[in-house]
């Protein structure tokens, strides 16, 4: 797909102003004269010797490039993850107390068309409006780079906050239908204290759809960190990847793009062993 996008990579690099014969020489060099499917080949073939090219642009290894860029952007999405976690699971289970047995039906109605709302606002445009309100307007927090940790709160939040009502819903929905459970009513029937009937027996048993989407929600922020990042000009992988883009820096967009993938399939295992660890009715488990 990158190859697709208009443009000689080579000519953006050296610059309109480059002659010719140093433009075919470089070219030659890179190997982007050869056909397609060659170049594919012996991508790969790099790949399994664990060399992941030379960016065309700045000539830096691309394994030094994402060294570099990616902690900025681990730091960003699990920053995220654990504010989704801390603020999901609490509001979820105390809209489920609240909302128990049809009981306030206003309150419930609320969250649920509140949530609806911002999840369906993307990330980027949540972004700019933070920007607008807490950084220009009001100047509480800075709007770009990455220093201490004021810096953070903004594109943690433009992350987190449609995750974290999405998992908050859920939450509420299974812990719902775990208090109809037959083991929550014998517990309320020994007159056990409601918090250790909530913590004990009701939030244990709503866990593993919680971790399911807990795993998609930090995989997707691992992703939604690239328009996050170019708002912020926060500076990781997110934002030279967009540069490397506009460049046609084919060797960088593709190592990133592996490094995203590895990241989402990754997050997808630990979530697998999460729930083998967490429920004993697990098929993997019993596998």
């Amino acid at each position: 797909m990158i190859h697709l996008i208009p443009g000689d990579p080579v000519r953006a690099a050296l610059g309109v102003t480059a002659p010719p014969d140093l433009v075919d020489a470089r070219r030659e060099a890179l190997g982007l004269n050869d056909p397609l499917g060659v170049q594919f080949v012996d991508y790969v073939r790099s790949l399994f010797s664990g060399d992941l090219g030379v960016s065309m642009t700045s000539g830096v290894p691309v394994s030094e490039t994402i060294g570099q860029r990616l902690p900025a952007t681990a730091s960003l999405a699990v920053a995220a993850f654990v504010v989704v976690m801390l603020a999901a699971i609490p509001l979820g289970l105390a809209m489920a107390v609240l909302t128990r047995g049809g009981r306030r039906r206003s309150t419930e109605l609320g969250f649920t068309s509140t949530s609806a709302v911002v999840t369906a606002i993307p990330e980027f445009l949540l972004a700019v409006g933070l920007v607008f309100v807490f950084g220009v307007t009001l100047g509480w927090f800075p709007v770009a780079g990455r220093s201490d940790a004021a810096s953070y709160v903004l594109p943690v939040v433009a992350l987190a906050l449609g995750p974290a009502l999405l998992m908050a819903r859920i939450v509420r929905v299974e812990a719902l239908a775990v208090m109809d459970e037959d083991f929550v009513r014998t517990a309320r029937a020994k007159r056990l204290p409601p918090l250790r009937v909530y913590l004990r027996h009701v939030f244990p048993n709503a866990l593993t759809s919680t971790l399911t989407i807990g795993g998609l929600l930090l995989s997707g922020m691992i992703v939604g960190t690239v328009l996050v990042e170019n708002v912020f000009a926060w500076p990781g992988m997110g934002m030279t990847i967009v540069s490397s883009i506009l460049a046609k820096d084919y060797p960088v967009v593709q190592g990133i793009v592996l490094v995203y993938g590895a990241a989402v399939l990754l997050m997808n295992l630990v979530v697998d062993v999460l729930l083998a660890v967490a429920d004993p009715r697990s098929t993997i488990r019993e596998g």
